[in-house]
């Protein structure tokens, strides 16, 4: 089996998903045929209808799906995942067989279907609390949480399965801001500016943590990007991605500037106490990443959102956070 020159289909675990929903059509206009594998919790209507994309409403730890999802598949970017940690610990044990049970065989299933390249998305969470002025990638790992020990795990799994014919690649990206047409209202930048627009206050928890970000935008267009990079430029490296790093006080000002209203910043005590300032000075210098667009950039454009109200009943809609939509699934699971 040799390696693949060129990427034309691409399968993205997780497609429909926050991130997935704004990477899909990018992919598409760049002339990949997409196929997405996704359980659709959160709706069917988050993707276009195109004649180079398949949808399948499908279990990433179903193993004939998986079989099927990959088959005739260059490459796979893996979104899928329980993907924060109040929705994480709502069931432990449905968290780790989706975040971790179910990746070595979707990476082995890859592998033999002759996918040449795996791109992960691991989360820069995997750092925990750090004092370190920058956290570059070579940083000890200090997972707090189940769910960031288990990207941290699934980085190791994906790291023995690099080979001259499957290139392997780990991203630790940020917390992701901005718009998407799976909307979440439940990550730092989106919620404080929900927050600000339509209560006229921000409450911050704790506040001194350092939390970085990076725009919707682009992490998107990474991905896009890494499916472009020569093979032996990205073959089992891991990279941070993120943008300015900020404290949750210091976003909240940001918030509450852009918004330009009479905005109160209430703080209070937290147990949360995850803080890391991420250096993203090698994937800039070694593959010519850097964001092109701002905290500011994503609080503007989910003010845009809101007054043309692509985000509505943002108060009641469990829609736009995970922990309801998982709260929602493991009531009917448990019903039926």
């Amino acid at each position: 089996m040799s390696q693949k020159n060129e990427i034309k289909r691409v399968l993205v675990t997780g497609g429909a998903g926050y991130v997935g929903a704004v990477l899909v059509p990018k992919l598409l206009d760049q002339g990949y045929a997409v196929r997405v594998i996704d359980l659709m919790w959160f709706g069917e209507d988050v993707l276009p209808t195109h004649e180079r994309l398949d949808v399948m409403k499908a279990d990433v730890r179903d193993a004939n799906a998986v079989a099927k999802a990959v088959a005739d598949c260059d490459a796979v970017i893996h979104l899928a995942c329980i993907s924060n940690d109040p929705s994480f610990e709502l069931d432990p044990t449905l968290g780790r067989s989706i975040n971790l049970d179910a990746f070595e065989p979707l990476v082995v299933a890859a592998r033999d279907a002759g996918v040449s390249r795996f791109i992960y998305a691991s989360s820069s969470s995997v750092y925990g609390i750090s004092d370190q002025p920058n956290v570059t990638e070579d940083h000890a790992l200090n997972p707090l949480t189940d769910y960031s020990q288990f990207k941290a795990d699934c980085e190791q799994i994906l790291a023995r399965y690099q080979a001259d014919d499957f290139t392997t690649f780990t991203l630790r990206p940020a917390t992701v801001c901005g718009v998407s047409p799976r909307q979440r209202l439940d990550l730092t930048v989106n919620i404080l500016t929900h927050h600000a627009l339509q209560r006229g206050k921000i409450t911050v928890f704790g506040g001194t943590q350092k939390r970085p970000n990076i725009h919707i935008a682009d992490v998107t267009d990474l991905y896009v990007q890494l499916l472009r990079e020569p093979a032996e430029r990205i073959a089992g490296r891991v990279f941070n991605a993120g943008y300015h790093n900020h404290t949750v006080s210091e976003i909240a000002n940001i918030v509450r500037q852009v918004v330009a209203r009479d905005v109160e910043i209430v703080t209070t005590p937290t147990d949360d106490n995850r803080s890391y300032h991420i250096c993203s000075d090698r994937i800039a210098r070694e593959l010519g990443f850097v964001p092109q667009h701002s905290i500011e950039d994503a609080v503007r454009d989910l003010m845009q959102a809101f007054e043309n109200n692509q985000i509505t009943n943002a108060e009641t809609d469990p829609r736009y956070y995970n922990i309801k939509v998982m709260q929602n699934y493991l009531t009917q699971e448990t019903a039926a």
